[in-house]
């Protein structure tokens, strides 16, 4: 080991030892879930208003789901037998990694969990250890337990317990595997009823692997299973019985002439078992799972280096196609918790198997894409299994489990409406993303033209392909046509959308068409015909006016230059809506317990009283386009003392609101944190705001405004989706210079859900 080598990993195991030394100890705590701030909740949480729901139970025990969490909550169980790479550590040792697993359970699936540590190796007092605190659990997590007693534990615990319990050892690494083989097998071109496999391992992952392997088609006669004396055939003795099931009718015995001529190898054994010669000698197309973790049988460098056709997956998350449990696992017993299953057959297991291998050839949304760091990510030999944190899987897979646990008649409660359950379960992954599929689910149902300026950008483009293929809107790209097909190739982004050039000889009637608009609308403002020929070739004022000409339906600009540049071209061209002076800018944030907006963010430096008067009316407006009640705060650094001249500012405007719009809630000046505290707004009863908090503040002037989201967005404790242009009568927006592509996708949502709005009202203006 080189001394770099040896100090790296020297910081790490010290990081890994202050990580779960740090306040508070260990990685999962239990917090109340109900009220408990005055002596009235107590009395209900415990005595005497606990006998109530203790008697119901009682008198029916299948209340105990609506009663207490027990739906909800998973037993993490292990004896510290076969911990990790770690082997028999003991029971107190594993607790790490039964925390570990807990957290899992929690982050991926808000599931609750009670790791146990049971310090019993024999397996029959395992299991009645097991049997005797089941009643507090939804579901019991097998992990870490050795072969061959795991089989004979989890046996003997599912004919005798009648909730969800798995080995995950075994089956997680299962169903995960499974998922990859099926696809791996597509790419490859293979049938699996054909393939010839090598199993190298035979415990109790590996047997699991091979048996849910057979139940998808692979035939029994085409495996041959290897552990640490070879291949596991005729002439062997003293075979466990699980290992009797793959005795091989051969003359075969060791790894290195097994895998000649086979199609899949399988390792679920030790590090750096495969040589290049081993890989050499199998069919075109190999398949290899090296999951031996930390050192895979083969080295994923190594086996590419040497078979340029392998297709690989390891149980490493710095390599391509990590058969990692955490696919299937939470995801797993949310499905079977969600419908109170019995147990977890075959049916659910299978069920999981596929919903994750399907996944996986579905285009990949862009947080997965820059969690990893990777520049896309597309069905194919360095993607075939999906990543971790990939958001879909709860989604897709537990809606495939519980599915399959209501069709198998193994679930005591049934479920509708799986799309509304659907929804319940994206609920759980927090309300910020709530709010953003609610808008992009708009989007889809009426999905509008919207024009992307600056095309050539990797962002801009990735965010055109989400557009496109997710059918939020009908994308179309502006700029230099030639250079946008480079970057598109360049980026291996393949899109049939239209590329608009300005130049372009197809624009030529366009051109005509726009120049003159362009003209009549400056002429008397400094411009003449050579200059609106001349602008009508750049894409600032070309996108604009196809905007005007209805050539389409919204306008995403910016991203690359200042903003107030890219505004003054959409401001020449693109009237302001009815009523309106100044237009104004407002910031959407998308915080972890609700939407909050600010305004103006972006174009008004100092308003008066009477700009701020606009700017309020227009956020109203704005915000009940996103379904949900504005609630105004008037921003000032007072409470209703208008002592200084900001804050008289700020008066002047509310009082003007309370005349003009006395429904309108909109009260202040205020202070940020007193606007958004029930409390502390309990202090004015005289506020049109009450005690339930302001969701949208509009700020006394722009630097305090632009400041306040900057600070959010650079601490990036919030989702923040904008600037959203306000006033004007058609949908164009600007974006901040570098946005993400997340930033781009939510603009364009908001783009399509505002050509929506004004179709509507124009449609009720024509009816009317």
């Amino acid at each position: 080991m080189s001394s770099k080598t040896h100090r790296d990993e020297k910081n790490f195991n010290q990081a890994a030892l202050d990580y779960h030394k740090a306040e508070p100890k260990g990685k999962i705590e239990v917090i109340p879930s109900k009220p408990h701030s005055s002596q009235r909740d107590l009395s209900l949480a415990y005595s005497p208003g606990v006998a109530v729901p203790c008697m119901e139970i009682h008198e029916k025990p299948e209340t105990v789901y609506d009663y207490t969490g027990k739906g909800n909550l998973v037993a993490v169980i292990s004896n510290g037998t076969a911990v990790l790479g770690l082997g028999d550590i003991g029971a107190e040792a594993s607790k790490p990694v039964m925390e570990g697993k807990g957290l899992l359970f929690k982050i991926f699936a808000d599931i609750n969990v009670f790791d146990i540590e049971i310090d019993e190796k024999d397996p029959d007092k395992f299991i009645q250890i097991v049997k005797g605190i089941a009643p507090t659990f939804g579901g019991i997590n097998l992990e870490d337990i050795k072969a061959p007693e795991a089989f004979y534990i989890e046996q003997k615990l599912k004919e005798e317990l009648d909730i969800p319990l798995m080995h995950d050892d075994q089956h997680g690494t299962a169903i995960i595997s499974a998922a990859a083989l099926i696809n791996s097998l597509q790419i490859a071109d293979k049938k699996i009823e054909e393939v010839k496999m090598v199993v190298n391992g035979a415990g109790a992952a590996a047997i699991a692997c091979t048996n849910l392997y057979i139940s998808l088609g692979l035939k029994r006669e085409n495996v041959l299973m290897c552990d640490s004396k070879g291949v596991i055939n005729h002439k062997r003795e003293n075979l466990t019985p699980e290992k009797i099931d793959f005795i091989a009718n051969t003359d075969i015995e060791t790894l290195e002439d097994a895998v000649k001529g086979s199609d899949v190898f399988i390792g679920l054994s030790k590090g750096n078992v495969m040589t290049p010669g081993m890989l050499s000698s199998m069919n075109e197309n190999p398949i290899v799972f090296a999951l031996a973790n930390p050192d895979p049988e083969i080295a994923y460098d190594l086996a590419l280096e040497t078979r340029k056709d392998v297709i690989m997956a390891t149980g490493r998350s710095d390599y391509p196609n990590q058969v990692n449990n955490v696919l299937g696992f939470p995801y797993i017993f949310r499905g079977a918790l969600d419908v109170q299953a019995k147990g977890i057959n075959e049916e659910m297991k299978l069920a999981a198997v596929h919903a994750i291998a399907d996944l996986a050839k579905e285009p990949v949304p862009e947080a997965v894409i820059l969690a990893y760091n990777v520049q896309n990510l597309q069905f194919g030999r360095e993607y075939f299994i999906p990543k971790p944190f990939d958001n879909r899987l709860i989604t897709k897979v537990s809606s495939a489990v519980a599915k399959a646990a209501i069709e198998s008649g193994i679930a005591r409660k049934t479920i509708e409406d799986f799309e509304e359950y659907e929804n319940q379960l994206l609920d759980r992954m927090g309300r910020d993303e709530k709010l953003v599929r609610m808008m992009q689910s708009r989007a889809k149902s009426n999905p509008k033209r919207i024009t992307l300026g600056n095309a050539e950008e990797y962002n801009v483009l990735k965010a055109a392909q989400i557009l496109y293929e997710e059918g939020i809107a009908f994308p179309s790209l502006l700029g230099d046509k030639k250079y946008i097909k480079e970057q598109m190739e360049r980026f291996g982004i393949n899109l049939d959308i239209p590329i608009i050039d300005p130049s372009d000889d197809d624009q030529k009637e366009n051109r005509k068409r726009y120049r003159e608009t362009l003209w009549k609308l400056r002429q008397r403002k400094g411009m003449n015909e050579y200059k609106a020929k001349r602008y009508v070739r750049q894409r600032d004022y070309f996108g604009p006016l196809m905007l005007r000409h209805g050539d389409t339906d919204g306008l995403i600009v910016g991203f690359s230059k200042n903003y107030t540049s890219v505004l003054r071209p959409v401001l020449e061209v693109i009237e302001k809506d009815k009523g309106v002076d100044k237009i104004a800018a407002m910031m959407m944030i998308l915080s972890e317990k609700k939407p909050i907006f600010f305004a103006d963010t972006s174009i008004n430096q100092n308003p008066t009283a009477e700009d701020l008067v606009n700017i309020a009316k227009m956020a109203e407006i704005t915000v009940k386009s996103f379904a949900i009640e504005p609630r105004i705060a008037m921003l000032g650094f007072e409470n209703f003392a208008a002592i200084s001249d900001t804050s008289k500012k700020v008066a002047k405007a509310v009082s003007i609101l309370h005349e003009k719009y006395p429904k309108m809630v909109v009260d202040g000046e205020i202070q940020p944190d007193f606007a958004m505290n029930a409390d502390h707004l309990s202090d004015y009863p005289f506020s049109k705001l009450g005690t339930t908090p302001a969701n949208t503040f509009v700020f006394p002037n722009l630097e305090s405004a632009n400041l306040s989201y900057k600070i959010i967005r650079g601490m990036k404790v919030a989702q923040v989706i904008g600037p959203i242009l306000m006033g004007l009568k058609q949908p164009v927006h600007v974006l901040q210079m570098r946005s993400s592509v997340d930033e781009i996708v939510n603009l364009a949502t908001v783009a399509v859900l505002d050509a929506q709005r004004r179709e509507k009202k124009n449609s009720e203006k024509n009816n009317g």
